[in-house]
């Protein structure tokens, strides 16, 4: 050690001493020396455990697993202890392996439920009470109100799931067609005459080379049988059930009104008779191709006519080079469409209740729901994502303009078995106006309708 550095050594080593001295007896007015045992510095928070969350889907869109954990990738980097873990269920399978997870207490943690499924598995008890956390999602009048309409049982207030997106049917229409067979489509989509008046003057139009017939819908081999059948019930005036749930009333005369003039447009030639044998997914491909003027779906198409063909959608063709959506036609009785979906729910058997409630709030952050939506092509439930929506593809305003007089089922627990039952009385109607079997006639669709009725009060009753 040098000079310099054993003096620079010995005037800190004094600095420092003076220094402590200085603290501690250097003045009259210094505290005596605390002799107390220093406080216990706090211990560092403890790292959340590590869960994982089991939830169950259908396949909502074309990679249905991967899709949702890519919308729940900002909830997981938020969350490090967090894991979900995805079970995508077939819609044939997923009411079976639903209803055993609801009975035996054993099943995940976060539940898609169709929003028609929601009653009866509440009604068993398997779902938990959510009325308490509703007002952290923007409360009820977040919702539209036919889809608010499903998330509980018929005079229960408690609510047991949460809409998560929505199925809306409107018509999809080519504009090409209707402007070269004189038809305004403003006026068309109205009321029944008119939009009658307009199928029948666009019927066999011929286009780049090829006729095409007016209108296109599935018949009894199809998914939405009932779906497809009750917007022109309720805008004739009829109804599903009575007033207070205990009777059907799928066989008044207005129901049979509904009924005849939706079937009278195939029984007229309107529409291809060879069509009714047909699914949903057969007929949108139909219209597709340019086999006829118009459809029914949902905002699925949408997405599909905006995405590329590499990425297994429909945007160059014919279809989604021409057309544009409407309302369903306005009834007698008012405008009315198909409200369907599906909801969310926590299972009461969940051990992590806590976090499945945390996950199923995100899904109704704005965020989610636009990420979501992107990717299945349904409407996002939160009325707040409109605008963005629209800003996606403005073809998407005739889906909330649809929302608007959008109807659901009654939310009773007996729903699923009456509409079984629906659906087997209406297969006979519709073989009826193909020809298939039977007379078609407004006294043969009463008919039926009364078995129907008969078959569903006698379920209720039970």
């Amino acid at each position: 050690m040098t000079k310099w550095s054993r003096t620079l050594a010995l005037i800190l080593s004094l600095f420092l001493v003076v220094s402590i001295v200085g603290c501690t007896s250097g003045s009259k007015e210094a505290k005596p020396t605390d002799t107390t045992t220093p406080a216990a510095q706090p211990e560092p928070a403890k790292a959340p455990d590590p869960v994982t969350l089991n939830m169950w889907i259908m396949p909502n869109s074309s990679q249905s697993e991967q899709d949702l954990l890519d919308t729940f990738k900002p909830f997981l980097d938020k969350n490090k202890h967090i894991t979900i873990k995805v079970t995508v269920l077939d819609w044939g399978s997923a009411w079976t392996k639903i209803t055993a997870a609801a009975t035996s207490g054993e099943g995940p943690d976060l539940l898609q439920l169709g929003t028609t499924w929601v009653p009866a598995i509440a009604a068993m008890g398997a779902l938990e009470p959510l009325s308490g956390k509703v007002s952290e999602v923007g409360g009820k009048d977040a919702f539209f109100p036919a889809s608010w309409n499903t998330v509980s049982i018929a005079g229960d207030k408690e609510v047991y799931a949460l809409p998560w997106f929505l199925d809306v049917r409107a018509a999809y229409y080519r504009k090409d067609i209707f402007q070269k067979a004189g038809v305004d489509p403003n006026e068309a989509f109205k009321n029944w005459d008119s939009f009658k008046a307009a199928l029948q003057k666009i019927n066999g139009t011929e286009i780049e080379g090829k006729k095409v017939a007016a209108i296109g819908f599935p018949g009894k081999n199809d998914w939405n049988v009932l779906h497809n059948v009750m917007p022109w019930v309720w805008a004739a005036g009829g109804a599903e059930l009575s007033s207070d749930n205990k009777a059907s009333a799928i066989n008044s005369d207005a129901a049979v009104d509904g009924m005849m003039f939706y079937t009278g447009l195939a029984k007229e030639g309107l529409a291809p008779l060879a069509v009714l044998e047909k699914n949903s997914a057969d007929v949108e491909q139909m219209f597709h191709v340019g086999d006829f003027a118009v459809t029914f779906a949902g905002p699925w198409l949408v997405r599909h006519y905006y995405t590329p063909a590499d990425k297994n959608g429909g945007a160059d063709t014919i279809a989604a080079k021409n057309y544009a959506v409407a309302p369903i036609p306005e009834g007698p009785k008012g405008r009315f469409t198909f409200f369907g979906g599906s909801n969310l729910s926590v299972m009461k058997s969940s051990k992590h209740k806590k976090e499945a409630w945390e996950a199923l709030k995100f899904l109704q952050s704005k965020e989610a729901q636009l990420t979501y939506a992107k990717f299945s092509g349904m409407l996002p439930a939160q009325k707040s994502v409109e605008a963005d929506m629209k800003a996606v593809n403005p073809n998407y305003a005739a889906f909330y303009e649809a929302a608007k007089y959008g109807r659901s089922y009654a939310p009773i627990p007996q729903w699923g078995a009456i509409e079984g039952i629906y659906v087997k009385h209406i297969a006979t109607i519709w073989d009826m106006t193909a020809g298939v079997s039977g007379t078609y006639s407004r006294d043969g669709v009463k008919k039926v309708f009364e078995e129907a009725a008969k078959e569903a009060t006698n379920l209720l009753k039970q």
